[in-house]
């Protein structure tokens, strides 16, 4: 009978990030957090690394805790108004690092990040196609 050894058997698994359902956008845009930490506000500024319709990278200047629920302001290029995600669940941390698992959005917003996903990797797939 042959085990792995205990190193082999950690390396092998995927990091807390990349235990993702769907495929993620790459991004680089700003976002704001906010949530309740051990009782004290967190309002926090970040940068969106990467972004689906379920989920967002976030690379932030303040820590959350695995399983905080967080609303975010999402500065999605092309609107007006920061997009709107009331509800999120950090998913995962690693330092400032971490994913949030997007909750119920209404209707309108669900469409301008669709939308964004969508028009992203058109263009992404337009400039591979040209190589």
């Amino acid at each position: 009978m042959h085990t792995a050894s205990p190193v082999a058997a950690i390396a092998e698994r995927p990091s807390q990030s990349d235990r993702r359902h769907r495929s993620r956008t790459p991004t680089i845009f700003t976002l704001l957090y906010s949530g309740v930490d051990s009782g004290q506000m967190l309002i926090a500024d970040g940068v969106v690394t990467n972004l689906s319709a379920n989920g967002i990278g976030i690379r932030g200047n303040r820590s959350v805790a695995l399983g905080m629920e967080l609303s975010l302001f999402v500065d999605l290029p092309g609107m007006e108004e920061p997009l709107c995600i009331g509800q999120s669940r950090v998913s995962w941390v690693e330092g400032r690092q971490f994913g949030v698992e997007l909750g119920a959005m209404k209707p309108e917003d669900m469409n301008h990040l669709r939308l964004f996903l969508w028009d992203h990797n058109s263009l992404s797939n337009n400039q591979d196609c040209s190589n």
